[in-house]
């Protein structure tokens, strides 16, 4: 078994409503997202899948998120690291297939958050 990984970050801004004052603020973060495909490579290219592929879907992602305010993003819910994790996961997964985990890094804060479907 194989597990093929890809990083992309992304540059956005949100609010809390229902958290602590200084997250109700509009406020930024530079978040880094880590997409995993597990399975075996095919046989006849060695590949489990063209990094290609896995660049062009992921490039898509970051263009719904980056430089965008995340509340204005209606499928994406509430923007806590779990919704986006969540968010970033589906999307991928819709694209890719062999997708197995995304994990959400915030390193300004020291926080990760990882989702697995």
């Amino acid at each position: 078994m194989i597990e093929l990984s890809q990083e992309f970050g992304f540059d956005a801004a949100h609010y809390l409503g229902n958290s602590a004052p200084e997250n109700r603020r509009l406020h930024g973060h530079s978040f880094y997202a880590e997409v995993t495909l597990r399975g075996e490579p095919n046989p006849a290219t060695g590949f489990l899948r063209d990094l290609g592929d896995v660049d062009a879907a992921l490039k898509s992602i970051r263009a719904e998120l980056d430089h965008r305010l995340l509340n204005d993003i209606e499928e994406l819910g509430a923007p806590t690291l779990e919704n986006i994790s969540r968010f970033i996961f589906q999307r991928a997964k819709a694209a890719l297939p062999e997708v197995v985990r995304v994990k959400l890094r915030r390193p300004s804060y020291g926080q990760t958050c990882v989702y697995e479907g």
